[in-house]
């Protein structure tokens, strides 16, 4: 994987294919392996970038700069640069969506359009904000995510009822086992801390342009329900597609219908 230095750090990303830049942004926990159907199915109209969260990968620690999520957009916007890209297509999943939205409120001449799924530009409610910093001491404590919270922090990126016997289950679950105590501490856990205590910034959404947006989320999302993707694509003044038989991560839960959808909006757009 090719590497760019930002913040003094490492960031690793994927860069596949030829023609329009899409730029993918990942959900927190999860590699560029998220968007392994995506990759598969966009590379080969468009040149398709992946880059690694700080501490995913082989992306280095977070950068000691990055207070915010606009600090993550920022950085986003130095890959780009790094790369000589003028202009990027973005669909931001979760975490991705969040430091994307922001990217494009803050460069909206560099994004030509947006793509948000399973995403939310408010603020965490505050009953799971403290659940999740729950979690995080609960991980900071023993220097690991212990055995007994893998089999709750695992099942609300997927749909209820998945099979947790299937290999997309075991294999992210397996992936939570595997960080180190290095990597917890100094990129997983304040990482976390800087997305679920991010500000509110849905009063910004009538900046974004509702022809070139689109809104879309798993039917079944636990962490970022439907409510709150239809509440956004009616303040931004976008379409909302709703994803059959997925969670949180959709991306990987019903991929195909995923593909079709940003196939059919990169094609009008890009």
């Amino acid at each position: 994987m090719p590497v760019a230095v930002i913040d003094g750090q490492p960031l690793h990303y994927i860069d596949q294919g030829t023609g329009p830049v899409v730029l993918l942004g990942s959900s927190y926990l999860w590699g560029h392996d998220m968007w392994a159907p995506q990759i598969e199915a966009l590379s080969p109209q468009y040149r398709v970038i992946v880059p690694e969260l700080w501490g995913h990968g082989e992306s280095g620690p977070l950068p000691a700069p990055t207070r915010s999520l606009d600090d993550l957009a920022r950085q986003a916007l130095a890959l780009l640069d790094h790369l000589d890209i003028e202009q990027t297509n973005l669909v931001g999943l979760s975490v991705g969506g969040m430091w994307g939205a922001r990217l494009a409120l803050l460069a909206p001449q560099r994004v030509n359009s947006l793509v948000l799924m399973d995403t939310y530009l408010g603020a965490e409610p505050e009953a799971t904000r403290q659940y999740y910093f729950s979690l995080f001491k609960m991980i900071e404590d023993a220097g690991a995510i212990p055995e007994p919270l893998l089999d709750v922090i695992a099942p609300i990126f997927f749909r209820p009822g998945i099979d947790r016997e299937s290999a997309l289950y075991q294999d992210f679950r397996a992936s939570l086992q595997a960080y180190s105590r290095e990597r917890l501490l100094d990129s997983i856990v304040p990482l976390g801390r800087l997305i679920f205590s991010r500000e509110d910034i849905l009063d910004q959404l009538p900046r974004l342009d509702a022809d070139t947006t689109q809104v879309m989320c798993g039917e079944h999302d636990k962490p970022r329900p439907p409510a709150e993707a239809e509440e956004m694509a009616k303040l931004i003044g976008c379409s909302l597609i709703l994803i059959p038989e997925a969670g949180h991560i959709s991306a990987r839960e019903n991929p195909d219908f995923v593909n079709e959808a940003l196939l059919t909006f990169l094609v009008n757009n890009a």
